[in-house]
């Protein structure tokens, strides 16, 4: 697992309890593109179920994700694809 992939986990973990929580690294993919660094670790795809994300719109539900990641996002992570969902979605 990479150090900012252990990163994202940890939070998501303590801010949103999920009960599914799956995170790829996506940078591979976007060598030589805007956003992308030596050695990666700048673009990933979060799946992840909580019950936070119950009543809440896709927008409410990216929200509490990106102010989990706030700090990361603001450098090391260039790209977030969020795919959130309650549990029974």
């Amino acid at each position: 697992m990479t150090e900012m992939r252990r990163v994202i986990e940890d939070k998501l973990k303590a801010a949103l309890a999920p009960l599914e929580l799956t995170i790829t690294d996506d940078s591979a993919a976007h060598a030589g593109h805007a956003g992308s660094r030596p050695g990666g670790q700048s673009h990933f795809t979060v799946e992840i179920v909580s019950e936070a994300f119950a009543g809440q719109s896709r927008i409410a539900r990216h929200r509490l994700v990106n102010q989990a990641l706030a700090e990361e996002l603001t450098g090391p992570i260039h790209a977030l694809v969020i795919r959130a969902k309650a549990p029974g979605e």
